[in-house]
């Protein structure tokens, strides 16, 4: 119940009743009405989600491209230590293109297996100096592949006898440098 109150603007003043004080007027007061203030509800339900909400339906092409190839990038990054091995595509020991193909396929993104086919697969080109995380780098004439992972650096499977690493991206690497594709689009 809300709070209200009612009265009106002025008392009246009329004689007073023959058994008071002579000379005495009585003041009449009209009624005032009060009631009390309603209870808080104990509990609130806020309204329900409506799922495939109007900022999710905005994601722009670019954005969710960016988040795919931020879990792409993460889960590369879990292989880290993992050992080469040729024609591996993980969980446990990955060459170049399984590296790759294993990342992105775990964001949601199929991938070719082999180096050559992932470059031709993926439509998107992309120039050195616009790298992105998540982008695949080819090197010496498509027969290596690594992702950029951001500050001038990319994970990769080197090669036999090494591991799963992130290496900065050097002289050699960008002399060799083929292309690189932005997987996701």
């Amino acid at each position: 119940m809300a709070l209200t109150v009612s009265a009106s603007a002025a008392a009246v003043a009329v004689p007073a009743a023959a058994d008071t004080v002579p000379g005495a007027e009585q003041v009449i007061t009209p009624p005032i009405t009060l009631q009390a203030p309603e209870a808080a509800p104990k509990s609130v339900t806020p309204a329900a989600k409506k799922s495939g909400s109007a900022k999710s339906a905005k994601l722009s092409k670019a954005a969710k491209q960016r988040i795919k190839a931020g879990k792409a990038v993460s889960v590369a990054k879990k292989q880290i230590g993992d050992p080469y091995r040729w024609g591996a595509s993980g969980p446990n020991a990955f060459d170049c293109s399984g590296l790759v193909m294993y990342s992105w396929r775990k964001a949601g993104v199929k991938l070719p297996r082999i180096t050559g086919s992932q470059y031709r697969a993926v439509k998107k080109k992309v120039s050195w100096k616009n790298l992105k995380p998540g982008d695949l780098m080819f090197f010496s004439g498509l027969g290596h592949v690594g992702m950029y992972v951001g500050h001038g650096k990319m994970i990769h499977s080197p090669h036999s006898g090494t591991r799963v690493q992130i290496n900065k991206l050097s002289k050699y690497r960008k002399a060799s440098f083929v292309g690189a594709v932005r997987p996701g689009i």
